[in-house]
């Protein structure tokens, strides 16, 4: 293995630490094969197509030179024709439908089990938030009282859980019409959507036309092709992602401000630590009330422990740490490090974004890796079927794998001294709640103080770590820059445990790290500046929170008009572009960092940075360095204030009596 530079690598003292120690083990990780493995010159640009078996073809950008000629534009074509713009447009429409696949099955997952709930056939489970289960019901016409006038009475939430869950696993497999949420949209928003002929018709439709679209021969023009990759990425944000997080809400309760830990050294050497990685938080939420059984602590007791830590990896650990204050060991590059501590003794994961290497450094160590998903297995891994009719059953039987590894502990153990307190749980709910209570709660509160100044606006700093940069160096770079100058964040996934990781999610970090305006805000709602919202699926809460910005009066008539932007600076995922691709539709201005994947098309390229925009509001950008990003986005902040004449600092004028005195007379005048 080759000598890596660790500050390099990753800015988190914690990660540096067991990188040392997995070098001097000799176990190779992500890092590692990074330094050995170069990107695809071609691959990275999106110019290289392999959708069929007559390729795969390259596309070489095109040379910087007037005048090309007839033999250079042949060779800048696949074999069947296809040009840089319909290959690279094929691609990205490719990670879109990928992307909004990945979000959407999770979704239908919670809504198949949201039914069982309902139906009394499940394990562990039942409806926490009542009241979050009415307003719901409402958006989807379900009735909440039975009978008229009078003699209205309140339905069951069984009853009413009964009525809504197969209406809203019908919008998967909707083929005509309108998904429901689109009226949950600005009316504005909503206009430019049915004009562009995107709004969704169901779920699955739009993922399987956009791939079919993609196949050999069949749409061969990059308008139409982003055409149904907005109509796809819609169908996730404003269906798939926003239903998940409505039913997980429900089921688990709707996230209010809780107090946690975050970095590796939440993990005890004295306990028997089990890791909770992946997504999809239905396992996890049995895993914690199982880790709370008296009879199992015994059991871990009798095996030399004192107890049992659970600690979270990637989104999984947002939804626990957000409703139960379960401690998080990390973000998405933490994963193979917290294998490497030698204390964990189960890495239990579901879906999305583990690595199959986790297997062979699990190998080096004592770690057993359980898979739980059928749609996510591991050749190496121990696989435990998860299932929700026995769901609290199987939580037991993970945790008792895990407390029967304690004793196979044989590496020497490093458990990093490094974790930060954070406040998390703002779901857009709660803040709605802390700007004016449950009776006067609205967004008003905030866009007054946008509109007075104080607020320069908002920012949503989202996606993953990438092993081609800094570990959090991008996030925390531009968080910083951004909180200096006014604007609050709103964060998810991996983002906003970066965050977390330096103290950015505490009500004491305003004062440090915030201009005066924001800061005096944070310190007279009591909140973080940055306000940690969910997991990746969850950038719905955004889309909602943008919603009651824009419905609270004052910043405009659409989403576009508001004073905010969108970043994800160390994305990685396909799952990212989707997101991406829904926010720019629904008008918010999106940069992203690290690379971009339709540079081998310089047409296309141009139309989803400038020519989008003219259609939907809202465009992309590409920005690797953390601080031209911030500086971009500001720019885009001020361009909305201007637009809605908050330009100019207002002075703020304390009155003395006579000036009160003048003000009522001119007062009573009009009258």
């Amino acid at each position: 293995m080759a000598e890596l530079e660790f500050d390099k690598l990753s800015m988190d003292p914690a990660a540096q630490e067991l990188l040392k120690k997995a070098q001097a083990e000799g176990v190779e990780t992500i890092f590692d094969r990074a330094k050995a493995m170069k990107p695809c010159p071609i691959g990275i640009e999106g110019a290289c197509c392999r959708i069929c078996a007559q390729g795969p073809c390259r596309v070489p950008p095109p040379k910087k030179k007037e005048g090309e000629t007839t033999e250079e534009k042949k060779q800048r074509m696949g074999l069947c024709g296809a040009t840089a713009e319909t290959i690279v447009a094929r691609n990205f429409a490719r990670m879109v439908a990928a992307g909004s696949a990945s979000h959407s099955d999770h979704s239908r997952g919670v809504a198949k089990l949201f039914i069982e709930v309902a139906n009394g056939r499940t394990q562990g489970y039942q409806i926490k938030d009542v009241a979050k289960l009415r307003r719901v019901a409402r958006d989807w016409d379900v009735p909440i009282t039975e009978g008229e006038g009078e003699d209205a009475k309140p339905r069951s939430p069984e009853d009413i859980a009964k009525e809504l869950g197969p209406k809203i696993l019908a919008e998967f497999g909707q083929q005509d019409g309108e998904i429901n949420y689109v009226r949950r949209a600005p009316k504005k928003r909503q206009e430019i959507w049915r004009k562009q002929g995107v709004v969704p018709r169901g779920v699955d439709i739009e993922v399987v036309e956009l791939m079919y679209r993609t196949h050999m021969g069949v749409d061969q023009d990059y308008h139409n092709l982003i055409k149904q990759s907005t109509r796809c990425a819609l169908a996730d944000g404003w269906s798939g992602s926003m239903i998940s997080t409505d039913l997980q809400d429900i089921l688990f309760g709707c996230p209010t401000p809780v107090a946690g830990e975050i970095n590796l050294g939440v993990l005890k050497e004295d306990h028997v630590n089990v890791v909770m990685h992946g997504h999809e938080p239905l396992l996890p939420e049995m895993l914690f009330v199982a880790a709370q059984e008296p009879e199992l602590i015994e059991y871990a007791k009798s095996k030399g422990a004192k107890g049992i830590q659970l600690a979270g990896m990637c989104c999984s650990a947002n939804e626990v740490l957000m409703r139960h204050g379960v401690p998080v060991a990390g973000n998405y590059l933490h994963q193979e490090l917290a294998v490497i501590t030698g204390a964990v003794d189960a890495l239990v994961v579901d879906v999305q974004c583990e690595m199959q290497a986790l297997e062979n450094v699990a190998q080096c160590y004592h770690t057993k890796i359980i898979t739980t998903d059928d749609r996510a297995k591991m050749p190496k891994a121990t696989h435990i079927p998860f299932d929700d009719h026995h769901a609290l059953d199987v939580a037991r039987q993970v945790l008792r794998e895990a407390i029967d590894n304690y004793p196979n502990r044989r590496a020497p153990v490093l458990i990093p001294k490094e974790s930060s307190p954070t406040i998390v749980g703002f779901s857009y709910e709660t803040i709605q709640y802390l700007l004016g209570g449950s009776i006067r709660g609205s967004y008003y509160t905030l866009n007054d103080n946008v509109i007075g100044g104080r607020v320069r606006g908002v920012a949503g700093v989202v996606g993953c770590n990438n092993c081609r940069t800094t570990q959090d160096s991008s996030h925390l770079t531009l968080i910083k820059e951004l909180l200096k100058n006014d604007i609050i964040v709103l964060s998810t996934g991996c983002a906003a445990m970066a965050a977390g990781k330096y103290g950015l999610l505490t009500p004491e970090s305003a004062s440090k790290y915030c201009g005066e305006g924001l800061a005096e805000v944070c310190e007279t709602v009591g909140i973080p500046p940055v306000l940690h919202m969910g997991a990746c699926v969850d950038n719905s809460r955004i889309l909602m929170a943008a919603t009651a910005c824009v419905k609270a009066g004052g910043l405009g008539t659409d989403i576009s008009d508001l004073p905010a932007a969108g970043a994800a600076p160390e994305w990685m995922s396909e799952k990212a572009i989707a997101i991406g691709q829904y926010f720019v539709a629904s008008g918010v201005y999106t940069l992203f960092g690290v690379n971009w994947p339709t540079t081998g098309s310089e047409i296309l390229t141009e139309y989803l940075f400038k020519g989008i925009e003219e259609e939907y509001g809202g465009k992309w950008d590409f920005e690797a360095d953390p601080e031209m990003m911030a500086k971009k986005m500001i720019a885009h902040i001020d361009l909305k204030r201007k637009a809605l004449g908050i330009d100019k600092a207002r002075e703020r004028v304390l009155m003395d009596m006579e000036m009160r005195r003048q003000l009522e007379a001119a007062a009573g005048e009009e009258h």
